[in-house]
């Protein structure tokens, strides 16, 4: 018999991440590296245990061995705990069902016993593939306050992205009225963050409701929200103010990691009240040859630089030779980079091995959507090899 918890999250972090290509062949999306020695996963993690959530289910599908290593026993973001902390739950054969997570819905309701088993009042549905830091104990007070069945976070966008989002419009006090997914007129600029607080008891009854359905598409967005705005549930707003990015993409992956070398981002690491949390192998400290420059970057644990890094993110175990010059560039973990190589605006993956006087990306100032050089994970780039801006390989 587990100890009755207030609040227990759900992580959905069995996304496969197609957009990000070959980064997402052999790994989830959310176990994807990011700034030099996390995962892009660690962000919600930290937070969750930041806020006093001590109990999460990370439902997992889509390449789940590399991420279920990962999280392990949640030691590294104090979730090892005796009663409650992380625990990994992929889909599986039961009496009733026996098959993959249908949608984000599906996949909770799939999951009902976990919730159940520890009594809980409240759930907290998150996403694994997002950058931000949250306090989401906050919003679990202002769900308490209004007597909410369903708290949805919001961001204010700028009214010309707007119809990229699933867009809420609601009163003067946040109640919503209104669920709109990508309008092509968007009402509001109340962008849904993906983050939900439900009243346990409500939500488990929509969710077998629409499991029922056989017309529904078993999600969130598409079918319990509008469901609920439907029955006049209790529905309100949380307004989040900070930094946060969905990092889908190549160019906002890219843009996430330069973000933390901009001071003004709002992204920054070194915040010992919110710390981020991540599960690193012991590394001997960087090393910076007599040759090497280096200006606005992050240099991880386990580097050895001798060339010239500018404003870049250079993973742990990464070795840059002398003479190789590295700019606006994201290095995974473990790479190689040999003497003459030029690498502007791209990502290199993990266990990379970059060639002599090799030419990677575009040396525009600014870049557009379409232009950063991806370059895959254990990929050998033969010398003087040239990948153009835009290339994924």
């Amino acid at each position: 018999m587990s100890t009755k918890k207030e609040c227990v999250a759900l992580l959905l972090a069995g996304g496969q991440g197609t957009r990000l290509g070959v980064l997402t062949q052999k790994v989830a999306k959310p176990a994807v590296p990011f700034g030099g020695k996390y995962r892009i996963i660690d962000f919600t993690l930290s937070n969750t245990i930041n806020s006093d959530i001590d109990t999460i289910g990370v439902l997992t599908q889509y390449q789940p061995f590399e991420l279920n290593q990962y999280i392990g026993n949640g030691q590294p973001w104090d979730l090892d705990r005796l009663d409650g902390g992380a625990f990994v739950l992929p889909p599986y054969v039961t009496a009733k069902s026996g098959e993959w997570y249908k949608g984000t819905a599906n996949a909770i309701y799939q999951n009902i016993d976990f919730v159940d088993r520890y009594d809980a009042d409240y759930v907290l549905i998150l996403s694994g593939d997002h950058i931000y830091k949250m306090d989401y104990n906050k919003m679990l007070q202002a769900h308490k306050q209004k007597g909410a069945d369903c708290t949805i976070a919001v961001l204010e966008v700028p009214l010309s992205e707007a119809s990229r989002f699933g867009i809420l419009n609601t009163d003067a006090d946040g109640k919503i009225y209104e669920f709109e997914e990508k309008p092509k007129n968007p009402k509001s600029t109340k962008a849904s963050m993906g983050i939900y607080i439900f009243n346990w008891k409500k939500l488990k009854e929509y969710l077998i409701a629409d499991e029922a359905n056989k017309n529904s598409s078993n999600d969130f967005g598409k079918n319990i929200i509008p469901n609920m705005l439907n029955a006049n549930e209790k529905m309100y707003t949380y307004d989040f103010e900070g930094y946060w990015k969905d990092v889908g993409t190549i160019y906002s992956l890219w843009e996430a990691n330069m973000d933390l070398l901009d001071g003004e981002s709002g992204l920054g690491l070194d915040d010992s009240r919110w710390k981020i949390y991540s599960r690193n192998e012991a590394e001997p400290p960087h090393y910076v040859g007599t040759r090497a420059t280096i200006s606005n970057a992050i240099v991880s644990e386990g580097c050895e630089v001798d060339g010239k890094i500018i404003n870049s993110i250079i993973s742990r175990g990464s070795r840059v030779e002398a003479g190789a010059e590295i700019y606006d560039s994201i290095l995974m973990p473990n790479t190689v980079v040999k003497k003459g190589t030029v690498i502007r605006h791209s990502i290199v993956g993990w266990n990379a091995k970059i060639g002599e006087n090799v030419q990677i990306g575009t040396d525009q100032s600014k870049v557009k959507e379409k232009e950063i050089a991806v370059v895959g994970p254990f990929k050998n780039i033969k010398d003087k090899s040239v990948i153009k801006a835009g290339e994924m390989v």
